[in-house]
């Protein structure tokens, strides 16, 4: 069964950067046709769509708030996904999730298996 690991959180000043890891271990997903998203959740409001790509063809969506900060990634042969924050805001704090899922969608229900979540706090 599939499990979807996170790294890389962590306390930075703003303006900084920070690189996120999803590590899919065991057998099954993601394939090519998965779609790997990242979320991001703080106490008392719901999980918001962040970014996510088509682990195939590598193409991707970005949510406005960090349209030309952040930008994901994967490597196949490993299995993880990466999402590359740059440019750092106090805003940015929350904990982040990486998930998979089988559809091109920004909305979190369309993702079935989710990381344990990883915390980001920026201090201004």
């Amino acid at each position: 069964q599939v499990q979807l690991v996170e790294s890389g959180g962590g306390s930075v000043q703003a303006g900084a950067s920070l690189t996120l890891s999803c590590a899919a271990s065991g057998s099954g997903r993601p394939y090519s046709s998965s779609v790997m998203g990242w979320f991001r959740q703080i106490p008392g409001k719901e999980r918001e769509f962040v970014a996510l790509i088509r682990w195939g063809r590598g193409n991707s969506l970005y949510a406005d708030s960090v349209k030309g900060r952040f930008a994901v990634s994967r490597d196949k042969a490993a299995r993880t996904g990466y999402l590359q924050m740059n440019n750092l805001k106090p805003e940015d704090t929350a904990v982040y999730y990486c998930a998979i899922g089988s559809h091109y969608e920004s909305d979190r229900r369309a993702y079935d298996l989710w990381g344990q979540g990883t915390q980001v706090t920026v201090a201004s």
